[in-house]
């Protein structure tokens, strides 16, 4: 048998050689093409919508799609819209009749934006007034993978009552806690405004997985507010996700509402965070506009290696969070009453 395979080989003609040693180059150029393409697969294209709102939901979609469709020609693999964009941002005031404004999920914005989703092979963050049935509403985030379904959703967990932000009238609060969800590009979670300003849930959407964190926001100023609050407000909201990013080694992306509606000025200035707190990227303050930042993902595990702060948690001593708050005789032994139960 051997000494046949030997013959054959020898007996070869120059071109059947030139045939088999153009198969092995062919060969070993997929090889390398496959390990180039797994390496690029480890940066992603992250869109974020900036966009003013008019009275017109429907309008206000057609807006969102244009802007998606903006983010992905300019290369955006996830795109994130702004918070309850299908509208103007109606809980400014306590009005029975802006219940009107909220749909199923699926409905009629997930079906949309999901046909969209799957055109372009692009993953979609949109962000829902949620009617889940009679009587109970959700701030609802929706993740629309790249194939149009519906990945998950993530109902907004903190639910502000301040002027001009009376949540609580509309929304019960989250009870599906800090998912986070495996998309076509990446591992991504969603937050939703309010919830910008608690630690605990970026670190809790964090550990569920999340490479990415995205923020669907409406924020702004009152009008009456002296302008060294206002900016010192824009530079704390800022400031505290560029923390979230570094705290937990993650990208952190916040897609922010622009323009005047009713008493509130949108600041706009969405951004894109990296794991070390670095912007990305930055929307301007008073435009329409669409951001896109690559998000090189391998960051976050040579981050994390440099500074461990996932490692170095003392997860054996953080009881006394369950707590509301610590009273005298609790911070003196170091140990919340509720944990004393």
């Amino acid at each position: 048998m051997e000494v046949t395979a030997l013959t054959l080989q020898l007996n070869r003609t120059p071109e059947v050689r030139r045939r088999a040693c153009r198969s092995a180059l062919d060969a070993a150029r997929e090889a390398k093409t496959a390990e180039v393409g797994k390496k690029i697969s480890e940066e992603v294209a992250v869109g974020l919508v900036q966009m003013s709102a008019g009275e017109d939901v429907s309008a206000n979609l057609r807006k969102a799609v244009s802007g998606v469709d903006a983010a992905a020609k300019k290369g955006a693999k996830i795109v994130c819209l702004q918070e309850l964009f299908r509208s103007r941002y109606f809980p400014q005031s306590e009005d029975a009749k802006n219940f009107r404004l909220a749909e199923p999920i699926p409905g009629p914005t997930t079906e949309a934006l999901g046909r969209l989703a799957r055109q372009k092979k692009i993953v979609i963050i949109a962000s829902i007034f949620e009617r889940r049935s009679a009587g109970i509403y959700h701030n609802t985030a929706v993740v629309l993978d790249a194939d149009g379904s519906i990945r998950g959703r993530y109902r907004k967990m903190h639910v502000p009552d301040d002027p001009c932000y009376y949540e609580k009238f509309y929304f019960a609060p989250g009870d599906l806690g800090f998912p986070s969800f495996g998309t076509r590009y990446a591992r991504i979670g969603v937050l939703v405004c309010w919830d910008q300003w608690f630690p605990e849930a970026a670190r809790l959407t964090s550990l569920s997985g999340a490479e990415i964190v995205f923020y669907p926001t409406a924020i702004g100023w009152l009008p009456d507010e002296p302008r060294a609050v206002a900016q010192a407000q824009l530079s704390a909201w800022e400031l505290v996700q560029r923390g979230h990013a570094v705290a937990n080694g993650v990208f952190v992306a916040a897609a922010n509402r622009v323009g005047r509606e009713g008493r509130l000025r949108f600041w706009g200035s969405s951004f894109v965070a990296g794991p070390m707190g670095e912007v990305v990227a930055r929307a301007g303050m008073n435009r329409d506009e669409v951001v896109v930042a690559r998000c090189d993902l391998r960051k976050i595990d040579e981050t994390r290696q440099s500074w461990p702060f996932l490692r170095d948690r003392r997860v054996d001593a953080y009881g006394a969070l369950a707590a509301r708050f610590l009273d005298q005789a609790a911070r003196q032994s170091g140990r919340s009453t509720a944990n004393r139960q």
